[in-house]
């Protein structure tokens, strides 16, 4: 069963879908986003797009997710900072949860250091991403619309709520690219998005230092195993003149990272890796916007997955450089 449709649409279309009563979860930018009609929607903000013919960057088409009419219930929640841990509370007995949450927000980091600690987090699928701004507009900040009443929202989490039939089941899948290399362990003092120093095989080091120093390769995220799960924290850029690194995930105290392992051509690699997975059309799917610029798809087609290149991509977890999908499928007899 088709769940969804993901496509690339005009901000006309999207209002036609939106007066007619459509469930939509959409990607634009925030102009686009704010000439919609109020209706059934949530969206976030995001210029770079995955789309049939290619990499695009575009700041008049949105991309639309249709939740299917078979669908059996839809209910959109707007999350604050005190409530953030309440949406496994939400969740439906049988579902799947789409989450959207701006960029380098208090609520973001805060995402990022709690979500794993929530009761019952992991019992359905909550995937989404992190929305951003076109970094070509320096003046921009990421932010998140409430569909139902029109807001434009900085620093709250927005989540659609989905309950699935009985017989079908959703599944989240994580592709990352990267591996950690066996070079030098990188460990944080303090848990946040920005760091001056670190301790690199336990001796403190000032980060930008040795980063200049070792000549290392900032394309290549840092990455941690998380009991055989690779994730990845990416670098946003180094301040040199401040001694400061910024990354576009918060590094957690505690945990110890490594550069990844480098290979030789980045787009062939993640190409590579799409195509072994055998994807096919997805309920939902976003990629990363490093992926997007590191392997310059810009105009050039990759798989046949139509996503948002995003911020950071949440599969229970906040991920970079990672691409996810969720898949909705027959559920199995033995499962019923």
């Amino acid at each position: 069963m088709k769940n969804t449709t993901n496509e690339m649409m005009t901000v006309s279309q999207v209002s036609e879908l939106i007066q007619s009563g459509a469930s939509l979860y959409l990607a634009a930018s925030e102009n686009c986003l704010k000439q919609l009609p109020c209706g059934q929607w949530i969206g976030g903000t995001i210029p770079y797009f995955m789309t049939e013919t290619g990499g695009l960057i575009s700041n008049d088409k949105i991309l639309v997710t249709k939740i299917s009419t078979k669908i059996k219930n839809v209910n959109i929640l707007v999350y604050d900072q005190k409530n953030l841990n309440q949406i496994p509370r939400n969740y439906y007995k049988n579902g799947v949860s789409l989450i959207l949450i701006p960029a380098f927000s208090e609520i973001h980091l805060q995402y990022a250091e709690e979500c794993t600690t929530w009761l019952g987090v992991f019992d359905q699928p909550l995937v989404g991403w992190v929305t951003g701004i076109d970094l070509s507009i320096s003046t921009e900040t990421p932010k998140v619309v409430n569909g139902q009443t029109g807001e434009i929202l900085l620093n709250h989490a927005l989540v659609m709520h989905i309950e699935l039939p009985d017989d079908l089941i959703a599944s989240a899948n994580i592709i990352n690219i990267f591996e950690q290399s066996d070079g030098d362990f990188i460990e944080f003092a303090e848990t946040g998005f920005d760091a001056k120093t670190a301790f690199v095989n336990g001796q403190e080091v000032i980060l930008a230092d040795y980063i200049l120093k070792n000549k290392i390769d900032t394309q290549l995220p840092l990455v941690a195993d998380y009991m055989g799960a690779m994730i990845n924290v990416s670098f946003r850029d180094i301040d040199h003149k401040n001694q400061k690194v910024r990354f576009y995930a918060p590094v957690f105290s505690g945990v110890k990272y490594q550069i990844a392992k480098p290979f030789e051509n980045y787009e062939k690699q993640f190409e590579s890796v799409l195509k072994k997975q055998q994807i096919e059309t997805p309920f939902f799917a976003c990629n990363c916007i490093l992926n997007f610029l590191y392997a310059n798809l810009d105009g050039k087609k990759s798989g046949h997955v139509i996503s948002a290149m995003t911020f950071g991509e949440i599969a229970y977890m906040l991920l970079n450089q990672t691409f996810i999908y969720i898949t909705i499928g027959p559920r199995p007899l033995d499962r019923k």
